[in-house]
């Protein structure tokens, strides 16, 4: 058994086909757990499945999650226990970016009902419904388990143009505190991790450089160099398998005493 001893583990990874979801499947499949991906995206997830089967072994699997709906995850659950018996670890990791400004004089990129219920839905209430799934599963074994919920520094310090996204990444800091005293007397631990700006995934695409560019009033050539300028005091972009480890990590027995809080994974990045 390995230092991290997530052999056999089942793990749970929502948006897990691409970006940091990706990783963390990748990273928790490397150290010998078996991953349930839950993504909107049928063709990336398959493929991820089939390549971690190949490249890791273990019985990995996908299923086509919509998080905004209880039916589709509870459809997933199921998926997973007739695969597996038992869910050891959640990644409430599936989220969604729409920049917009409160006020836009142009009109071009001004935050709207739709786009609020849309982040929110996905961001926030995915996140509920997940959880409130699992820990069911988890509570009914007697095992205890993990939920690990990913967050982002912006939800302590807001971000520009991003002001719905920064607030439902806020709210998952308290739902993380807030789990955590109501499921710890069942041996589940709630964590958050807490990413900074991390090395570019498919999901930067060019139209949401654009659109956050335009937000904060510069052109998407000097918002590209803002990321190398942004004050890091480690003075680079972290690493998606940064911050796949740490989720390992926090998976495993050997952080069992840590609970209720969020680890940040940001280089030591602040507004300065």
């Amino acid at each position: 058994m390995s230092w991290l001893g997530l052999e056999e583990k089942v793990a749970v990874v929502t948006g897990g086909a691409c970006g940091i979801g990706k990783a963390v499947s990748q990273g928790l499949a490397e150290v010998g757990a078996n991953i349930v991906v839950a993504d909107i995206d049928e063709r990336a997830g398959n493929k991820l499945v089939i390549d971690m089967r190949e490249q890791f072994g273990g019985k990995h699997i996908f299923k086509k999650t919509d998080v905004t709906d209880k039916a589709s995850i509870d459809e997933m659950v199921s998926a997973a226990l007739d695969a597996f018996d038992d869910i050891d670890i959640l990644v409430n990791n599936a989220g969604i970016l729409i920049p917009r400004l409160l006020v836009d004089p142009a009109g071009k990129e001004e935050l709207t009902e739709q786009i609020w219920d849309k982040m929110i839905s996905i961001n926030q209430k995915g996140y509920y419904l997940c959880a409130q799934a699992v820990a069911r599963v988890m509570i009914k074994s007697g095992r205890g388990g993990v939920i690990i919920n990913m967050t982002s520094e912006s939800g302590l310090e807001g971000s520009e143009g991003q002001s719905v996204y920064a607030a439902t990444k806020a709210a998952i800091y308290s739902m993380t505190r807030s789990w955590a005293k109501e499921l710890g007397k069942h041996n589940i631990r709630v964590v958050g991790v807490a990413p900074g700006i991390v090395e570019a995934t498919a999901l930067r695409s060019d139209e949401y450089e654009r659109a956050v560019a335009y937000t904060r009033g510069v052109t998407i050539e000097q918002f590209r160099k803002k990321y190398e300028k942004v004050s890091i005091p480690l003075g680079r972009s972290g690493k998606l398998s940064e911050v796949a480890n740490t989720v390992c990590f926090l998976a495993s027995d050997r952080a069992g005493y840590i609970h209720g809080t969020v680890i940040n994974v940001s280089g030591g990045k602040s507004r300065a």
